[in-house]
């Protein structure tokens, strides 16, 4: 599905529907073609919008988790999005977490996949090297409990990214960046509905994180997907959907 990048100054972005938001952040790797499943079904009840977050255009000084969440904060306040429903993959949960922290009054629901904030396994076990396709590989399929989901389209986006020095160095630095801001301590903050949608056989942010998060989030709610790994809205899009419209429907109308 091909979707239309609106720019409007430095925010490039999609937006599709009507309806009460529903914002979609990607992680470091992330893409539209991540959320396609999950947009297409949405778009129908709510608006959904996936700012493209600039993973690579902040200087290196900023390119952190908070850079990030800074970033958000400016295109939610540049749109004048108010009650959003907040949904983040990987990194993308984890700047949703420290957004939701800094403008609870702005977010009516959070909802986690695979999310950093507690623990993560940084690209598995070692970080990029660039220029060694078979590497890249294993590590895009490792994402998912079926690696014939790392498609070679897939790897190819994965790799074009590596192949860029300073891209490598700001991976490193997101990724350390995710690593040094654990949330543990402020989660107990988060007052508003919570939905945790986790893939029981994910490396990355294996189960025991899922587990962690739902004692420390106050008002949230766990979901485990059996045969499914980091990225659970592409690998399972029907199940995911399902579950993620469940919860979204239990919210009080606005």
């Amino acid at each position: 599905m091909e979707y239309e990048i609106k720019k409007e100054g430095k925010f490039e972005y999609l937006e599709v529907g009507e309806g009460e938001t529903l914002m979609l952040l990607h992680g470091l790797f992330g893409a539209l073609s991540n959320f396609s499943d999950l947009i297409e079904k949405f778009r129908t009840t709510h608006k959904v919008v996936v700012p493209l977050l600039p993973l690579f255009d902040l200087d290196i000084l900023h390119t952190s988790v908070t850079g990030l969440a800074k970033y958000v904060t400016q295109f939610i306040e540049h749109k004048g999005y108010d009650k959003v429903n907040l949904l983040g993959n990987s990194l993308g949960g984890h700047v949703g977490l420290v957004y939701v922290l800094k403008h609870p009054e702005k977010v009516k629901s959070l909802i986690l996949t695979g999310s950093s904030g507690l623990f993560e396994n940084a690209m598995g076990d070692s970080y990029p090297k660039r220029g060694d396709y078979d590497y890249i590989k294993n590590k895009t399929a490792q994402t998912f409990y079926d690696p014939a989901m790392a498609t070679p389209e897939l790897v190819d986006e994965v790799f074009e990214i590596t192949r860029n020095r300073l891209k490598v160095i700001k991976i490193i630095a997101l990724a350390k960046s995710a690593i040094r801001n654990n949330l543990g301590e402020e989660l107990n903050q988060i007052k508003v509905p919570t939905c945790l949608i986790w893939g029981k056989n994910d490396t990355v942010t294996p189960p025991f994180v899922a587990e962690e998060f739902k004692k420390l989030i106050p008002h949230s709610e766990l979901h485990f997907i059996d045969k499914c790994g980091h990225a659970p809205m592409m690998e399972v899009p029907h199940e995911f959907n399902e579950i993620l419209a469940s919860f979204l429907n239990s919210l009080p109308k606005s």
